[in-house]
């Protein structure tokens, strides 16, 4: 996948964070050999995150994120501050820049806290080493730099990208599930949900992947899907569809050949797939008037049928035999507070990076609210959960 065409969700999320004026904004241009940030001598005058999606050598693919002062004042600093904690979520590395000349406050000590508490790997950045005859550090992870001459900003993008192999590790979308030259069929739709001209980026994400394996993607609509199979001189490895299809393709597919979902393989991929099928075990449990939280990490326009507002909740009901009250959120939006929600669907999260995915899942996690994805609630609802997660050995339903 060349790194232009590299998915924001896909690529490392690179934060910088640290108080007004401590020289956040400056650092990020440095790094970047680009003006991403607005620069002023002014306290505040990053007032909203800044992303760019970029290449940054030697790691690679990245987002680099330039955050509000984490000491902002006022009630809109709040918000600031408010929305600097919202990118801790989906932060893959952290630099906390530093003012070298500067002792350290009870914010940038809260901050440090944070990293550590969500177990986000952090590199201590001590900005502006040119106003200081001495600029030692100590610790591996600490570095002295000053965006004004730029010293050290190579070797602190070095660092990052130690930090970044490290830290993080790729998991397998379907390659692992499948041998090379295995032919693997994709039931894909095509109704007023799909996009003109172009495929979702989950069913891009998995032909690709099958490709760098070496295994042999056919596609085909769900209304072809028994011609498909009938042309084929031997039944495919694996059938993975939309999960919008899960019960017509799972009639037509005889039972010994294997099936699983794009939602459900992101699921795996970005989540935690046995919590995942965990919480569709509450759905009977529902009764009428529970609060259900349906959330996207998408924005896209809803349309008549739209799977999260209309059919979700319609097979929730079909199912459950039950009426409970939904609330949808989509794209960044998600609550602070999930602890009123009986239950919490989300969609495979494949808009989001893995860290903020596994940030939602903790949140509900640690207030004992149950969440399911699409694909494993729409399995459970059609009656074929463990026909469509069989071809996994690691999970119990």
């Amino acid at each position: 996948m060349s790194l232009n065409l590299t998915p924001s969700s896909e690529r490392v999320h690179i934060a910088f964070f640290g108080l007004r004026n401590a020289g956040k904004s400056s650092l990020v241009n440095a790094v970047t050999g680009q003006a991403l940030s607005v620069v002023s001598d002014v306290p505040g005058t990053t007032t909203d995150p800044v992303k760019k999606a970029m290449e940054l050598l030697p790691v690679g693919p990245v987002v680099i994120i330039d955050t509000p002062g984490f000491d902002d004042e006022g009630s809109l600093g709040e918000l600031r501050v408010q929305k600097t904690k919202e990118i801790l979520g989906k932060t893959d590395i952290a630099v906390f820049v530093k003012d070298i000349a500067k002792k350290m406050t009870n914010a940038e000590n809260e901050l440090i806290s944070v990293f550590k508490e969500k177990n986000i790997p952090y590199i201590i950045a001590f900005n502006k080493c040119d106003t200081v005859t001495e600029a030692e550090t100590k610790n591996e992870n600490e570095i002295a730099v000053s965006a004004k001459t730029g010293h050290n900003i190579y070797e602190l993008k070095e660092l990052i990208a130690k930090t970044v192999k490290t830290e993080t590790s790729k998991k397998a979308l379907v390659s692992d599930l499948i041998n090379e030259k295995a032919t693997v069929l994709l039931v894909i739709p095509i109704d007023k949900a799909a996009p003109k001209g172009r495929l979702i980026l989950p069913q891009q994400m998995v032909i690709r992947d099958i490709l760098d394996s070496g295994a042999i993607p056919v596609l085909c609509r769900d209304s072809e899907l028994s011609d498909t199979l009938g042309k084929l001189n031997a039944p495919p490895s694996l059938v993975i569809t939309d999960s919008q299809v899960f019960g017509k393709v799972s009639k037509i597919l005889p039972e010994d050949i294997p099936l699983t979902s794009f939602s459900i393989l992101m699921a795996r991929y970005k989540g935690e797939l046995q919590t995942l099928i965990n919480g569709a075990k509450v759905l009977l449990s529902l009764k009428d008037g529970d609060r259900v939280l349906i959330s996207e990490g998408c924005t896209h326009h809803r349309q008549c049928g739209d799977i999260g507002s209309v059919k979700i909740p319609a097979w929730i009901e079909e199912f459950t035999n039950v009426k409970p009250e939904y609330s949808f959120t989509s794209g960044g939006e998600f609550p602070e507070n999930v602890k009123d929600f009986s239950l919490v669907i989300h969609c495979g999260g494949c808009m989001l990076n893995e860290k903020e995915m596994h940030t939602r899942i903790e949140k509900c996690i640690s207030e004992n609210v149950p969440i399911v994805n699409y694909g494993i609630l729409i399995a459970h609802t059609h009656g074929i959960l463990r026909r469509s997660t069989e071809v996994f050995k690691d999970i119990s339903l």
